[in-house]
């Protein structure tokens, strides 16, 4: 049995169930999800669970489940005396596997079963070669509205390029901006133009969590189109409909990255920002696939 605990956003979500279904498929294993987080969040930007709208092929773990495989092996020892462990014991004692740091860690493919994933993931490079079973269980199988039929087949009739603006949390809350900061309308400009070099009649569909404000600020000398009445509760449908388009310029933001990766498009093109984190000691190297350009 493999166990990852979710948390965050829906990219994020999608990227720790990605890494465990890969080892569940690797060991022929059950694959069971914690929900822990979403009960009990205190992050500063909560988020709600949203796997559920994909038809994904997991169920969700018991309590006594996760104690089973999460067990470090140090039950009933003291809370002092569990800190005198290093970190490194304390990310890899019976089956708990903890993150080590943010970049690619190949040590985790070799995983074995009955452990309990504690972490983001974010790179394919933990689930390319199930990349195929990865985007049939990332299908919405939800149908869609009206307004979301119509959009898609705007989007199939033009060179569509997704263009995603994230701001929400990443400006309103102090401690999301620290972190993460924004991409400058700078980047979305050069983007746009490398993508108009690139690409013939490019018809830019722009996804954001404040349309009013990208509607305010950003310009552009190509046709666009605003996607703004989906909102939060429909995040998926922004997905869908980002991942319908021939090419791509994301933000630094799981959730683009993942509308971007599910485009079936063999010669998209994807524009994502050099500076992922605001922080700089965290290494990124391996969250943007090489054939992706950076800027």
């Amino acid at each position: 049995m493999i166990i990852v605990k979710l948390m965050g956003g829906i990219g994020n979500q999608m990227f720790q169930y990605a890494a465990a279904r890969r080892l569940a498929h690797v060991h022929g294993a059950a694959l069971k999800i914690d929900l822990g987080w979403f009960e009990n969040c205190k992050a500063d930007s909560p988020r709600p669970y949203e796997l559920h709208t994909f038809p994904i092929n997991a169920l969700i773990a018991s309590e006594k489940e996760i104690a089973r495989v999460k067990n470090t092996g140090k039950k009933g020892l003291p809370g002092w005396l569990m800190r005198l462990f290093n970190a490194a014991d304390q990310r890899r004692t019976k089956g708990l596997i903890m993150e080590k740091h943010f970049h690619f860690d190949p040590e985790i493919l070799r995983s074995p079963d009955n452990v309990y994933l504690d972490g983001y993931w974010q790179s394919e490079k933990y689930f390319k070669d199930i990349a195929g079973i990865i985007r049939t269980e990332f299908t919405i199988t939800i149908e869609p509205d009206d307004k979301n039929r119509q959009m898609s087949e705007m989007i199939g009739r033009s060179e569509a390029v997704s263009l995603h603006i994230r701001r929400g949390d990443y400006v309103a809350n102090p401690v999301m901006n620290q972190f993460h900061g924004l991409c400058s309308l700078d980047y979305y400009r050069k983007a746009m133009e490398m993508i108009a070099s690139r690409v013939g009649y490019p018809h830019f569909f722009v996804f954001s969590d404040d349309p009013a404000w990208v509607k305010e600020n950003l310009a552009s000398a190509y046709p666009i189109t605003f996607v703004d009445f989906n909102g939060p509760e429909k995040a998926y449908e922004d997905m869908r409909l980002m991942s319908l388009c021939r090419h791509h310029v994301i933000a630094n933001s799981s959730f683009s990255w993942w509308g971007a990766w599910l485009s079936d498009n063999p010669g998209k093109i994807v524009i994502a920002p050099a500076r992922w984190f605001k922080k700089e000691d965290i290494d990124t190297r391996d969250l943007v696939p090489e054939r992706w350009t950076r800027i």
